[in-house]
């Protein structure tokens, strides 16, 4: 597989054969069951990070081996990368140092579960609304797509925190809204219960 990676401006294509992929499946795995216990984001602690974030991680990992010619290490980023998100299409790395800068650029043929919504927290929404009531509520509670930068995101409102969270970021409107639906189904199931 051929993983393309823009930084500043440059195009960058990187070889991830399958066979590489396969050999380094149990560091992939080692790499999830790191981030299982949760992972530093810049200044704030994430206890369970979503697919999404997970692969901004590695691209962020990805960023820090090109810079330092770390090939190994570039290559391993790359195939966690290209493993998890077989629909990607490009990865765009910001040199900001921002893990959440990174844009993971994924194929309108991925399916939404690997762009991870799974991440938000329903377990304090207050249930027993009817179908009416509990359209409107999610309606209130899961934002509109938004553009910041070159990405869309949407928030969804955590009862838990009562403070809002946002999405991982998607390359294009559709994507997100896509997964900004599949939010909207959970508040309302949840809200319905």
């Amino acid at each position: 597989m051929q993983l393309s990676v823009t930084l500043a401006d440059q195009l960058i294509e990187l070889n991830v054969p399958d066979e590489f992929i396969e050999q380094a499946s149990d560091f992939f795995d080692k790499m999830d069951n790191d981030m299982n216990a949760g992972w530093q984001i810049n200044r704030e602690w994430v206890d369970q990070p979503d697919q999404y974030l997970r692969g901004q991680i590695a691209a962020d990992k990805l960023l820090t081996a090109l810079e330092n010619e770390d090939f190994k290490l570039g290559r391993l980023m790359a195939g966690y990368i290209a493993s998890r998100f077989p629909h990607i299409e490009q990865v765009e790395l910001s040199e900001q140092g921002e893990i959440r800068d990174h844009t993971l650029k994924l194929g309108d043929s991925a399916p939404v579960s690997s762009q991870s919504t799974m991440g938000f927290d329903h377990s304090a929404v207050p249930g027993g609304k009817n179908k009416i009531e509990a359209m409107a509520q999610a309606g209130k509670e899961v934002s509109s797509v938004f553009k910041m930068g070159k990405q869309y995101k949407f928030s969804v409102f955590n009862h838990k925190t009562q403070a809002w969270n946002e999405s991982g970021a998607y390359g294009s409107k559709e994507a997100a809204e896509q997964a900004r639906d599949l939010a909207f189904k959970q508040r309302f199931d949840a809200l319905t219960k």
